[in-house]
């Protein structure tokens, strides 16, 4: 299942059950920044403004590499028998867990411990409780092995008409568009979208500051949350 595959649905959602012929706004947060992207190259005409968050237009070599250790920590856990399981692999998932926590946030977000923010009181509680929880919590080992694939192919170079150039495909984006990663986001830096912002013809960087790494755009931190919704009401009020 691509991303392609993904926003193919959500249109037909949104033309066919709720008869809506034009957005005002796409928005997203981590993959769905990526959809977000999407919605402006596959109906141009639909979408006027966007407002991708702590995602990436295209899934880039080290982020895929990165899943490739979270795909691992999952399947080498016997319990998952290729896939053939009866019950959840429950150490397979601990384990990817334990992987992602080093990722979500921010070298700085555990240095200043500011999961006690969050009402965790020790590191272990947090990777127990935060973590484990996340993904022992109704999750499927088989559709997170499945979005992760969604997730590693990411690319919105491979819609019809553009043979594989990234770069073509930004410059085909007539959306006004606020692009806005996190400052300190170990999925997507910064940078990666800033390239992408200088090859959009209508589109402006805004990185997201502080220490809560690809959890700015998670709805945690209140300094977070308002930043994003004043871009959301700028790009609205236009």
């Amino acid at each position: 299942m691509t991303v392609q595959d993904n926003v193919s649905v959500q249109h037909k959602l949104v033309i066919e059950h709720f008869g809506i012929e034009r957005l005002a706004l796409v928005a997203g947060w981590s993959m769905g920044a990526g959809q977000t992207y999407q919605w402006a190259m596959s109906y141009p005409g639909m979408v006027p403004r966007i407002l991708p968050f702590c995602g990436p237009a295209k899934t880039s070599l080290h982020n895929i590499v990165f899943l490739e250790g979270v795909k691992a920590a999952l399947t080498a856990d016997a319990a998952w028998n290729h896939g053939w399981y009866i019950e959840q692999p429950t150490k397979g998932l601990r384990a990817m867990a334990r992987v992602y926590a080093g990722w979500g946030f921010s070298q700085v977000f555990y240095w200043d411990r500011m999961y006690e923010e969050l009402g965790f009181s020790s590191l272990e509680n947090f990777l127990v409780g935060f973590w484990e929880g996340f993904f022992l919590d109704n999750r499927d080992a088989n559709n997170l092995l499945t979005i992760l694939w969604t997730w590693q192919n990411g690319d919105i170079s491979k819609t019809p008409g553009f043979d594989g150039s990234y770069e073509e495909a930004l410059a085909s984006i007539q959306a006004r568009a606020i692009v806005m990663p996190a400052e300190k986001d170990l999925y997507f830096p910064p940078e990666d979208e800033e390239y992408a912002v200088k090859r959009m013809p209508n589109a402006e960087l805004r990185v997201i500051p502080g220490v809560w790494g690809h959890f700015a755009g998670g709805g945690l931190n209140p300094d977070d949350i308002e930043f994003i919704d004043n871009a959301l009401k700028e790009l609205l009020s236009e």
